[in-house]
């Protein structure tokens, strides 16, 4: 094609924003437009941009789309949190991003939040349009102490005077993440920072997202959606994981589409997907047809 991008075009991402149920979310978009399409889905109080390396990685091979979820990075903060910051508004979301975007059909990868929320759009607004899942650390169900440690750090973010002391923290909070490089380190304090008004530095979302496990309490314990899925799913977990349990990574090898698991070691929730055997792993499991994949987990 004469306006294909170049491949180093390819490998950098285009910043955009579409209007989903009525808000606006910001995405970042690799690859070529005529690619198959690859949904990347990050984590409950951070952006698209954690997956850079993934996306480079896969971006000559799939057409990816990086959201930030509303009320995270540069997405519109929501003005009824309590009615949107919850899975069901984000699997809305979901849908009117792939039908914004003209996408019949996607793959899909999601850390935490992202692979909770693939999971149950997967089952619902999105029923037969993922054809391959990418589950990365959670699980359809939560254990309390994990939920209590996510809202010690993301339900009040603290506030910094220099973007270096915001890096600190993000790398104390973000440590079971495993290995990031030092340039890894700094973009995510760069990304996913934003100045209040008295100058300082935070975390880029609103503090509002953590109601979810207020107002919805329930809203994570999703096994009678998980076992309707008939995709595959290629469940990866990180081997210090507090958040996705064995005997619950166990059931979902045994339940619904039987996810064919991957446990990385040194690292605990959840892995960053930016080092070659976890990329790797995604790599071979995306490109394997999809009758194939299913029978494989199964």
């Amino acid at each position: 094609m004469a306006n294909a991008p170049t491949q180093a075009a390819r490998h950098i991402p285009a910043s955009r924003y579409l209007r989903c149920e009525g808000r606006e979310l910001h995405y970042t978009e690799w690859g070529d437009a005529d690619a198959p399409a690859l949904i990347m889905w990050h984590g409950l109080a951070r952006t698209g941009r954690d997956f850079d390396e993934l996306a480079q990685a896969l971006a000559d091979d799939y057409r990816i789309i990086c959201p930030d979820t509303i009320g995270r990075g540069l997405s519109q903060w929501s003005p009824d949190p309590v009615a949107e910051y919850r899975l069901e508004f984000y699997a809305l979301l979901a849908r009117a991003l792939l039908d914004g975007l003209g996408l019949e059909q996607v793959r899909w990868v999601g850390t935490s939040m992202g692979g909770a929320t693939g999971m149950y759009a997967a089952a619902t607004t999105l029923r037969d349009r993922v054809s391959h899942l990418v589950v990365n650390d959670i699980g359809p169900s939560l254990p309390q102490p994990a939920i209590d440690r996510i809202l010690a750090y993301a339900g009040n973010p603290p506030a910094f005077d220099t973007v270096t002391e915001l890096e600190t923290w993000l790398r104390a909070a973000y440590k079971p993440y495993g290995w990031q490089s030092d340039e890894q380190w700094r973009r995510m304090a760069e990304t996913s920072m934003r100045r209040l008004p008295d100058g300082r530095f935070t975390a880029h979302y609103d503090p509002a997202i953590v109601g979810q496990f207020r107002h919805h309490p329930a809203d994570y314990e999703r096994w009678a959606e998980y076992d309707t899925l008939r995709m595959p799913l290629l469940l990866l977990r990180g081997a210090n994981s507090d958040l996705l349990l064995p005997e619950i990574a166990d059931a979902m090898t045994r339940r619904g589409p039987c996810a064919h698991r991957i446990d990385f070691p040194d690292c605990g929730h959840a892995p960053a997907l930016n080092v070659a055997p976890q990329i790797d792993a995604v790599r071979h499991f995306l490109a394997t047809p999809a009758a194939t994949a299913a029978a494989v987990a199964r």
